[in-house]
């Protein structure tokens, strides 16, 4: 039966793709996303604490791939809710923030268990705050900015589920398929599938990052994949549909590829100028107040851009007082710069703020 965008997709093929996937143009550009990624993988070994990296990094991951689905927040906002979780913040920054957590969750998970429908569950369950699961009820329908209908995603809790098992079957199954071209496969499958009421995109964006680490091909989820989705929105959604609608598999791969290769090499160029910026303080505050100094407390102020003196005493850095006047030695030497929001005294690390946010 030919695709029709007005009617539910439960015709959506199983996987593998009957067409060939890796042409000669998917090959040669899957060396080059893979080499880059490689790279950055191995840059980001060389952090003492990667969790500097999943803390800050994958904060701005959060924002960019919320805002593909129109939830925007400022850095400043975000960053500052981030370091007060227990304050009060917009309803959009919040769910940013549930982002990362879904992310992390699915991280950890990957330790114990591989990734599968009920991992998807709780991934989308996060970043919603809602309990809900696989759709049930008919009536979800993709629309453009007119209002039109451009596709309607399969309906059936049973057909949707039969669909994420072939999809889990796909994800794991022992073929020789490049694990970047699977990926591209994976991500254009499960938007397809769009198993949930919300929160597909954003679940389905986290998905990527996990599947990279499971593979091995990242130890930690540190990819600005948004970042080139949001540069290049249009192709990224003509290619979503030029598979739905014509078989399409080497113009969407490619494209995935690609985005892989362009971001790879984005935060890989941004993880050394933030271990250089670290590697800095680090000897500064060393050689200027080798009384305060400690490697906890360099990466205290690089895991979160709004620093705060809680976080030096939940470190087990110092006691409050000694914690305060910690950051204000730091302060002093022109690496953090106080900032008292309502009751708080944050220490906003401006050069690794302005870092991220690039």
């Amino acid at each position: 039966m030919p695709f029709d965008r007005l009617q539910p997709y439960n015709d959506l093929p199983l996987l593998p793709p009957a067409a060939e996937l890796e042409t000669k143009a998917v090959l040669k550009q899957a060396i080059a996303a893979n080499r880059v990624l490689a790279n950055l993988r191995g840059l980001a070994a060389q952090i003492p604490n990667q969790g500097v990296l999943i803390n800050s990094i994958v904060l701005q991951e959060a924002r960019l791939s919320s805002e593909i689905e129109n939830i925007v927040t400022t850095n400043d906002e975000l960053y500052r809710a981030d370091a007060d979780a227990d304050g009060k913040t917009d309803p959009h920054t919040k769910e940013v923030l549930r982002y990362r957590q879904a992310l992390n969750h699915g991280f950890r998970e990957l330790r114990t268990r591989p990734l599968s429908t009920n991992l998807f569950i709780d991934i989308v369950r996060i970043i919603k705050e809602v309990d809900f699961g696989v759709r049930r009820v008919p009536g979800t329908a993709l629309k453009n900015a007119q209002g039109e209908v451009i596709y309607t995603p399969p309906v059936s809790e049973a057909v949707i589920r039969d669909k994420l098992s072939n999809l889990e079957q796909f994800i794991h199954a022992g073929d020789e398929l490049d694990p970047l071209v699977k990926m591209a496969v994976m991500h254009y499958q499960f938007e397809a599938i769009h198993p949930f009421e919300d929160g597909n995109g954003r679940t389905g964006r986290i998905l990527n990052l996990l599947y990279l680490v499971e593979q091995g091909l990242l130890d930690i989820p540190v990819l600005f994949l948004s970042r080139y989705i949001i540069a290049h929105k249009a192709a990224y959604y003509e290619g979503l549909r030029g598979v739905t609608e014509q078989q399409d598999w080497e113009t969407w791969v490619l494209f995935m590829l690609r985005a892989v290769e362009s971001t790879a090499q984005q935060t890989f160029d941004q993880v050394t100028r933030i271990r250089a910026l670290m590697e800095q303080v680090r000897e500064q505050v060393q050689q200027q107040a080798p009384g305060i100094y400690s490697k906890d407390l360099i990466e205290v102020i690089f895991r979160h851009p709004y620093t705060k003196i809680q976080f030096l005493v939940d470190a087990n850095i110092a006691k409050r007082q000694t914690a305060s006047s910690y950051l204000q030695a730091v302060a002093g030497l022109g690496f953090l710069r106080p900032s008292k929001q309502g009751r708080e005294m944050y220490y906003i690390n401006d050069a690794l703020f302005a870092e991220l946010v690039k």
